[in-house]
């Protein structure tokens, strides 16, 4: 994310495209939710937004050379979670489809919220540029 951009949407335009992340993690549970093995994912939002945003991430090493472990800032791939089931099932897939509905639901929800203040900060910009 630019500077520009840091500076006139704050973190909702980074915590859009963090949700529109979620929802598709989401939404591949739900298309997963018969297959054998498959493990449910879900992001740590809080993390994910913290290392978008350079906030309050955990402190990082200079790698000088390659044997060195770590070193690298965290990213959104790097939050990403496995969700522990609730009632394990014979063919190890950890889906539980009431509960990705729901997860979804919120989600969309939470989407829909972050959408409309970065919506709500464009049309002020507009404003402000109009003089209207």
């Amino acid at each position: 994310m630019s500077d520009a951009a840091k500076t006139l949407f704050g973190v909702h335009a980074a915590a859009l495209g963090l949700r529109a992340e979620r929802l598709n993690l989401i939404s591949a549970n739900l298309a997963n939710a018969d297959t054998p093995g498959y493990k449910a994912q879900d992001l740590d939002f809080a993390s994910a937004l913290r290392a978008a945003t350079g906030q309050g991430g955990p402190v990082t090493l200079k790698v000088t050379a390659k044997a060195h472990v770590g070193g690298a800032p965290a990213t959104s791939a790097s939050a990403r979670v496995f969700r522990t089931p609730s009632q394990p099932s014979l063919d190890g897939n950890t889906v539980d489809a009431q509960m990705e509905h729901a997860a979804f639901a919120r989600a969309a929800l939470e989407y829909r919220a972050s959408l409309s203040f970065f919506d709500s900060r464009v049309r002020s910009l507009l404003t402000a540029i109009t003089g209207q």
